[in-house]
């Protein structure tokens, strides 16, 4: 029987022989599609019972001192790491509870985000590898928020010095590692050059109070109704039926007006605007809401479509406020229409020629409104009386929003044909396209001249509107359904990773993250009054952020 000094060399050699590869054994991409120089395939030797045995013999002979204890970590290589650990502490007649966390919660069946009964015992995390920390960063939070504490984490690799890991430290986490890349002379020794290389970015916020809003609906993983607000209040609706209305000072409800039927699970979809003391929004139950953003008091309702899923834009100097409205029947299935913003009568409607989920977006430049059709048509009427200007086909359905540029005359949007469209404003006229992976949810901002856009292949994109041409891109860990939004010339944009990520408009590089458990697929809301910030998740949460100083630790993010 091997020692565990053995048991180590083997390992190690088995390391160094079937899961170091070299980009001359084959190509090796990063995320953002350029090439790795090597890379350690743990997980493709992990999972052979030999390899397993010694691994799991190891983090036993590290850890049985400190039992009892419950272990896990994320999918998928955790699975067999923590089995197999469970299963050798078992040998030991030592009864070890076991678990696993999901990359993101299941969206059907018992739509959990961890698998296996977690006890009151402290816990340990287990991983193949440790590099940036990061989605360990995210395996604490949704543990923080079963009330369980991380009290160390375990590695078969670690490529930095623990000393780099300064969120851990600051939470109290142990950091332990079999081997560090200074065991595999072919990798250059990382380690040591890590002192000389930026520390990972700090989550830059506080966490003043969170809302949650009951029986949110797990399976609809598409944007919701994001958060707007006043100076006062911020507003949000949510799966069951809800529109809330929060104090931003405490979190406490200020109102609430209850929506009581929608299609299927769908109530509200649709994120609300503010317009003179006035709060709009769409439902499910096929109307249209307007009520005294104070009181919550109805003002006026549209009773006319089935369903609404467009989110409403406003014509101030108008009086005017826009919708998509949908109906379920043959001959008339969605259009657009104008709504009188204080009395609710209905000045023009134009029906398109299928559902209209997409936002409406205004120009009071061109005096003009645009929005999409599920059919890809965008269609541009005159704002003031409904006038048809002009038409544009792209090649798939458009569900988001608009992005307008008075100063340069063009507008953007995303098209599940898998383009970013920019066309021209007076004419429709097609200017540029820019090919993504997959299609895309997210509507763009304008920024400097410079169109910005969350992609469903996982980037955040800047793009130059003049050429048509990428001017950065930045690679998130999941897809993007969120919308972009630049605050204190910073970029911050949610991600289904669950992280907040804050860039740098100009480079595209990352200043810094605050992760969350859940998906981010709304934009955030920011009063720039009281520089407070409102973090929305897909499972109808509420995070109202305050930033932290600089030389502030990270414990409380």
């Amino acid at each position: 029987m091997e020692t565990i000094p053995e048991m180590r060399e083997r390992l190690k050699h088995d390391l160094a022989e079937h899961a170091f590869i070299t980009k001359d054994e084959r190509r090796i991409v990063n995320p953002d599609g350029s090439d790795f120089d090597w890379f350690f395939d743990i997980k493709g030797v992990a999972f052979t019972p030999g390899t397993l045995d010694r691994i799991s013999t190891l983090f036993w002979d590290h850890l049985k001192g400190i039992a009892p204890f419950q272990i896990g970590g994320l999918e998928t290589v955790a699975i067999a790491l923590a089995s197999g650990i469970a299963m050798k502490a078992q040998e030991n007649k030592v009864a070890l509870n076991s678990f696993y966390i999901r990359k993101s919660r299941k969206v059907d069946g018992m739509q959990r985000n961890i698998e296996g009964a977690l006890n009151d015992e402290k816990v340990i995390l287990v991983d193949d590898a440790l590099n940036s920390g990061k989605s360990i960063v995210r395996q604490v939070k949704a543990l923080k928020a079963e009330d369980k504490k991380v009290v160390e984490v375990c590695v078969v690799l670690a490529f930095r010095d623990p000393s780099f890991y300064e969120y851990f430290a600051n939470e109290g986490i142990k950091i332990w590692s079999i081997f560090t890349i200074e065991d595999f002379p072919r990798t250059g020794g990382l380690l040591k050059h890590a002192e000389r290389e930026p520390q990972p970015p700090h989550p830059p916020f506080k966490i003043e109070w969170k809302f949650e809003s009951k029986d949110p609906e797990y399976f609809h993983v598409n944007p919701k109704s994001a958060p707007v607000c006043d100076d006062e209040r911020v507003y949000f609706g949510a799966d069951n039926g809800h529109m809330w209305a929060l104090n931003q000072s405490d979190g406490s409800v200020a109102w609430t007006h209850q929506v009581l039927f929608g299609a299927g699970k769908k109530r509200i979809f649709s994120s609300p605007a503010i317009f003179e003391g006035m709060l709009y929004f769409g439902a499910y139950d096929g109307n249209f809401y307007a009520l005294d953003a104070k009181t919550g008091v109805q003002k006026w309702i549209n009773l006319e479509a089935d369903w609404i899923g467009s989110s409403p834009c406003v014509a101030e100097n108008l009086g005017l406020v826009y919708v998509g409205l949908e109906f379920g029947l043959w001959k008339k299935q969605g259009g657009i229409a104008a709504f009188d913003a204080r009395t609710g009568e209905k000045k023009w409607w134009h029906q398109g020629e299928t559902f209209t989920h997409s936002t409406p977006a205004y120009s009071k430049k061109f005096g003009l409104v645009v929005v999409g059709s599920e059919a890809g048509t965008i269609f541009a009427y005159n704002a003031k009386n409904g006038t048809p200007l002009w038409q544009y086909a792209s090649g798939g359905a458009v569900k988001a929003g608009f992005a307008i540029d008075e100063k340069s005359g063009f507008i953007a949007f995303g098209s599940w044909d898998n383009y970013v469209h920019v066309i021209d404003a007076r004419t429709g006229e097609l200017r540029h396209k820019v090919e993504t992976y997959k299609p895309l949810y997210s509507s763009p901002i304008i920024w400097n001249g410079k169109i910005y856009m969350g992609l469903l292949d996982k980037r955040i994109v800047c793009i130059d509107p003049d050429t048509g041409k990428l001017v950065w891109e930045f690679w998130t860990h999941s897809r993007v359904f969120a919308t972009p939004t630049i605050i204190n010339d910073r970029l911050y944009c949610g991600s289904n990773d669950g992280r907040l990520y804050e860039i740098d408009p100009q480079t595209g590089k990352e200043i810094s993250f605050f992760q969350v458990t859940e998906r981010i697929v709304n934009k955030i809301a920011h009063n720039p009054t009281n520089e407070r910030f409102f973090l929305p998740t897909y499972a109808n949460e509420l995070y109202c952020l305050t930033r932290l100083p600089k030389s502030h630790p990270t414990t409380s993010a």
